[in-house]
């Protein structure tokens, strides 16, 4: 465990006393991939949260934001982390306007939480929680996604309005019912995946939709890539209109299979029997989810790697995965959106650190030829410590620009996303 910045900064605790906000000392728990953090900080409103970064900025501190902490291990290891703001105090629904399917919420707010107010009026933000507790912020943050991206997009997609405060401790806005809009940048969609490494949500507002009345899963299994591929192409291109079309395979031989979800109202039986039909022998239908629907295919002590590709190159996408298993001896797990383009392979913890960068570069090679790519969201220090947790990014120019527009002195989360940013 490394403790990085400042270890006794009084005048930091002062300056922070001074605003009413709590703030402790940093533990083992608090640290963000490894880095424990000096201070941790709590504040309870946007004001107080502006107030903390004010205060960073006067001492020259580097400070991460946290929400519940879920996903603190994925990215880099900043190389500073003074401070850990903890927004899991901020956890209020603003404003749920029903009759416009809008809601404004705070950033610490869990998703959990949030589906429950909606669902008191028969509405829902249809994004999938692939980690349990997650906070709105931290899916913002990360751009998590699940199974629903199919039918309704992703966290970019929903977002409609965000309050952040920058690197300096200023409150700006942008996007739908907000007051102050920061002209020639679409906040939104800069923050959402920058691992707080551009400003700090504060609050977001969404676009919702209602809570269906009923749901089908269909399930078939699918013998290899080739069949897997032909099952997802049947029913993107019949009228079935799905909701999710996910693929998954279990590590060490485990069965292959695909499992569409079908949502809406009465129609839903039939158009269940539809999909089955399509599916063909084995395909079975159920009201509840399988296991492990939505969820990622490893625990937290495992290596995640996300891989994107076009949905065409499905099938040569799941050969790659098998070839640079043989070639390492590792036996990935594999779940994700296979009608969008998405999967994620999980690889056990104590799999060999050069066995997993070995499997990590024959996978990213075949990728590359495809404009896909494989990017390690989560895996232990050994691991991190010799892998490319993001591999060949474009854009990094523009991205290193950016930062240097939002946070030029890289006070929030440095380090942490591709390229060092």
């Amino acid at each position: 465990m490394n403790t990085v910045g400042s270890a006794d900064n009084r005048a930091l605790v002062d300056a922070l006393t001074k605003t009413g906000v709590e703030i402790r000392d940093g533990g083992d728990a608090d640290a963000v991939a490894g880095v424990r953090p000096a201070y941790v900080a709590l504040p309870v409103t946007a004001e107080e949260t502006a107030a903390v970064m004010r205060a960073a900025d006067e001492h020259d501190l580097a400070v991460v934001a946290r929400g519940a902490g879920t996903k603190l291990d994925w990215g880099i290891a900043p190389y500073r982390a003074d401070v850990v703001l903890d927004l899991s105090r901020m956890r209020e629904v603003l404003e749920h306007a029903a009759g416009d399917l809008v809601v404004r919420v705070e950033a610490g707010c869990p998703l959990d939480d949030l589906r429950a107010v909606l669902a008191e009026k028969d509405q829902r933000l249809a994004l999938d929680a692939p980690v349990p507790g997650a906070t709105v912020g931290g899916t913002l943050a990360t751009a998590t996604s699940g199974p629903l991206r199919l039918a309704y997009g992703t966290a970019r997609d929903l977002l409609i309005g965000v309050t952040m405060v920058r690197a300096d401790g200023v409150l700006a806005s942008s996007g739908g019912r907000v007051v102050k809009n920061v002209a020639g940048y679409d906040l939104g969609k800069l923050l959402t995946g920058s691992l707080g490494t551009l400003g700090v949500i504060v609050s977001a507002t969404f676009r919702l939709h209602p809570v269906p009345s009923r749901r089908a899963y269909v399930r078939a299994p699918v013998s290899g890539p080739d069949r897997a591929h032909a099952a997802t192409q049947a029913v993107l291109g019949a009228q079935a209109v799905p909701s999710a079309v996910e693929y998954e395979r279990g590590a060490r031989g485990g069965g292959a299979a695909v499992t569409v979800l079908l949502e809406g109202g009465a129609d839903v039986p039939a158009r269940a029997a539809d999909v089955a039909a399509l599916l063909g022998g084995g395909a079975e239908t159920r009201d509840e989810p399988p296991a492990g629907f939505g969820a990622y295919p490893v625990g937290p002590d495992g290596t995640l790697i996300k891989l994107i590709a076009p949905v065409a190159d499905l099938p040569y996408v799941l050969t790659a995965l098998d070839a640079a298993a043989e070639a390492t001896g590792l036996d990935p797990a594999v779940r994700g959106s296979s009608g969008v383009g998405v999967l994620y392979a999980g690889l056990p913890g104590d799999a060999a650190p050069d066995d997993v960068g070995a499997f990590l570069a024959a996978l990213r090679g075949a990728l590359a030829s495809r404009d896909g790519s494989a990017v390690v969201l989560r895996a232990g220090p050994e691991v991190r410590d010799v892998v490319g947790m993001w591999g060949p990014v474009a854009g990094l120019g523009l991205m290193r620009r950016i930062k240097a527009r939002f946070d030029p002195d890289h006070r929030l989360a440095p380090g942490r996303f591709a390229g060092g940013i």
